[in-house]
């Protein structure tokens, strides 16, 4: 995969990106990651990529120009790599809310390029460049580039070989709709806090359906809208109907007697 992203502030791709996960991609040839600073693409003598909003307002917005010459770029860059020119996406407040199915949906693509805004917002033209709006949730940040870095985050470890083991990427919360379960280490007691005896009983069907139980009751306390977005086979029926006894009970004791 290649993963282009055009931003005022390059250096701060250069070292979060490189490390862990996303630099083991890189390094390992899973992705390419070019950072072009659009700065560089001004026409203006003074380098200036901003300018005051006509009719007004507070603020500087984000001139086209700039934006729309470095994409060409990249783009004829791409293309020489025999690649599409894939999805453009714009940081945006306005876009729709980045979770596992929109990082998925990205880890799909052989081309992606990440448009890092900054100042009061974009001229509008510069929408015309994009494929997708996406935004972390509603808040304002001072710039693209954190979220950029999320996002390249999520996705590039789901790209094939990434994660070390390929049972990792399939297990992670929301991959399956439902939170991951509890997991544990050594040792099996620590500090008189030990791991559930199922997970060190070697019986593997009962630890499959302990995990999916536990998986299940953690999504019912902590996201229960979740739920209501599932289509639940009959073993989670009935696995999820004896977690919401088992909770009621342990928030009333007293029904039990």
């Amino acid at each position: 995969m290649r993963i282009d992203v055009l931003s005022l502030f390059p250096d701060m791709f250069s070292g979060p990106m490189h490390d862990s996960i996303v630099g083991k991609a890189i390094e390992n040839g899973h992705l390419t990651m070019p950072v072009t600073n659009f700065r560089d693409y001004s026409t203006n003598k003074h380098g200036n990529v901003d300018d005051y909003p006509f009719g007004g307002g507070a603020g500087m917005l984000l001139q086209p120009q700039p934006i729309f010459d470095a994409l060409a770029a990249t783009q004829a860059q791409a293309a020489a790599e025999g690649l599409p020119k894939g999805r453009v996406i714009l940081t945006d407040p306005a876009g729709v809310t980045f979770d596992q199915h929109v990082a998925e949906t990205f880890a799909h693509e052989e081309h992606l390029t990440f448009l890092c805004g900054h100042y009061e917002g974009y001229d509008e033209r510069i929408r015309q460049l994009v494929t997708d709006e996406v935004s972390l949730g509603d808040f304002v940040l001072t710039g693209g580039e954190l979220p950029t870095m999320v996002m390249i985050d999520a996705t590039v470890r789901l790209l094939p070989g990434v994660l070390g083991n390929a049972e990792s990427a399939p297990g992670d919360s929301f991959s399956t709709g439902l939170l991951e379960y509890p997991q544990y280490t050594r040792p099996a007691d620590f500090r008189g806090m030990p791991v559930p005896d199922v997970l060190i009983s070697g019986n593997h069907q009962k630890i499959d359906e302990w995990r999916l139980k536990e998986s299940l009751r953690r999504t019912y306390l902590r996201r229960p809208d979740l739920i209501d977005h599932q289509q639940l086979t009959p073993l989670q029926k009935r696995l999820l109907a004896d977690v919401r006894i088992e909770e009621e009970e342990r928030q009333h004791p007293e029904s039990r007697k």
